[in-house]
């Protein structure tokens, strides 16, 4: 099925007017920053493209490197600058703070971390009313593992292969992602299960997901009723029989995966695992890390999209816009579980990162961007969609709101990965025109496009024309 192409790349996009001037870049050269980095950085820390970038400033949906250029960002420090690169309001917000006072721990009152609390679990349905600040991620999954055994008196903890849930030692158990994994005992309690993948998976459908996009495999499933999400229960059902003890401590997911490339369940998959978990006593972790703060459109939380309550949230990434923090939000009952003892974090809470908190909450609501999310994210979608379906390698288009995944693959009725060499060529055309963009999947296979939610429909019309170019080119260099 593969395709002849002839030399038909068009003229380059032009990239969308941007009236901010950057500062000028006064900081050491480029090569003594690749010094330091290669003496002085932990070579975990690894750097994307061939040539790293050396970015200088951000503004909104834009990024400029050292040498001034412009890219638009699509990836958003990893799903983290959730209403745009120094959003002014945000930065106001925070020098204001910066001046009056910055850290005292929460063995004081102070109004940020009162005024904070009531307006973030404000966002949410009861019970889930209760908030503990921290600083990350993983740190706010790792407080969510141990607030589910603690109240449940259970130890044993269900997870998807393919998530990622963090990479401290206690949430590496969690991570079912083998790039992920160190060669140390780690996943004491911690089981996962089939993933619920309708387009990698062994079953999946062209009505499955809550896109606007479907995979291309057909079904012949009837209105109302899915087949692919009943062989995923059964075997949810096959773990909880074999492979754990009669009662279980909890069950966690993310909404939508994202290091994995935006994967998405069948419909409903998520309200019958969480009511099976429940019925062994389980508690329902919702892992919102990426998908939380409006960045689906249809709702501020990715768990409202699969029509269920959790019983524990945990939040990272988007929450602070970039600004270190984190939270795990659940009920009384629950959190007075971890009552019962001390337990402390000395800069979870801390002034400055409730102001910055809360300047980002009201920025999501006065720019609209849940919104913006819905409609520039669904546009894109049905834009990138388009491709898939004029070239072979896109093998799905997936995602909500601005959550969205592209699989490559080398064709579509195999779904065999396209070979990493083909995809970074991809990856470097789009970065050198101009397109910063992601990477997941266990394989590396998949784009994610998860963007700062203040772009526009502009911005999408360049983004995907860089892509469209950047495929023709790949198809070029095949034939």
């Amino acid at each position: 099925r593969q395709q002849k192409w002839k030399s038909t790349v068009s003229t380059q996009a032009k990239m969308p007017p941007c009236d901010f001037i950057p500062e000028k870049y006064e900081s050491y050269p480029y090569e003594r920053m690749q010094k330091i980095r290669e003496q002085n950085i932990a070579p975990s820390l690894r750097t994307y493209y061939k040539k790293p970038l050396l970015l200088h400033q951000g503004h909104m949906q834009w990024l400029f490197d050292h040498e001034g250029r412009r890219y638009l960002d699509l990836f958003a420090g990893i799903v983290t600058v959730s209403v745009g690169h120094c959003h002014p309001k945000v930065t106001m917000a925070t020098q204001k703070q910066l001046a009056r006072l910055w850290h005292t721990t929460n063995i004081y009152m102070y109004p940020p971390i009162h005024e904070y609390a009531e307006k973030l679990t404000s966002l949410f349905p009861d019970p889930l009313k209760v908030v503990y600040l921290t600083n990350s991620g993983s740190e706010a999954n790792d407080l969510a593992m141990f607030m589910a055994r603690l109240h449940t008196r259970n130890f044993d903890i269900i997870c998807l292969r393919g998530g990622y849930h963090g990479g401290s030692p206690y949430t590496l158990g969690l991570t079912s992602l083998t790039p992920y994994k160190h060669g140390v005992a780690n996943g004491f309690g911690c089981t996962a299960t089939m993933l619920p993948d309708v387009f990698r998976g062994p079953w999946g459908g062209s009505h499955c997901r809550d896109s606007p996009v479907q995979t291309v495999r057909k079904c012949s499933c009837t209105e109302g009723a899915c087949l692919a999400k009943d062989q995923y229960i059964e075997q949810f059902k096959d773990t909880l029989n074999t492979s754990v003890p009669k009662t279980v401590a909890g069950f966690i997911a993310e909404p939508i995966q994202g290091v994995n490339g935006a994967v998405q369940y069948p419909r409903n998959f998520l309200k019958e695992a969480y009511q099976l978990i429940r019925e062994r006593g389980g508690l329902c972790i919702a892992d919102e890390v990426q998908t939380g703060f409006g960045r689906t459109g249809s709702h501020f939380w990715g768990f409202q999209t699969h029509g269920v309550v959790p019983d524990i949230v945990t939040l990272a990434k988007g929450i602070g816009n970039g600004f270190p923090m984190a939270a795990v939000v659940t009920t009384k009952e629950i959190a007075n579980s971890l009552a019962q003892n001390l337990h402390f974090n000395t800069f979870g809470g801390n002034p400055l990162a409730c102001v910055v908190g809360a300047a980002v909450l009201d920025a999501i609501e006065e720019d609209g961007l849940q919104k913006n999310s819905e409609d520039v994210g669904t546009y894109m979608l049905l834009e990138l969609a388009k491709l898939r379906d004029k070239f072979e390698i896109v093998g799905d288009v997936r995602g909500k709101g601005l959550m969205i995944g592209v699989e490559m693959v080398t064709d579509k009725d195999s779904r065999h990965p396209l070979p990493a060499e083909e995809i970074n060529q991809i990856w470097e055309d789009c970065k050198d025109m101009g397109v910063l963009i992601g990477r997941g999947g266990l394989y590396s296979q998949t784009f994610r496009i998860k963007p700062p939610m203040c772009i526009t429909k502009r911005d999408v019309d360049f983004a995907v024309e860089i892509f469209r170019t950047a495929l023709q080119r790949h198809m070029e260099r095949a034939t």
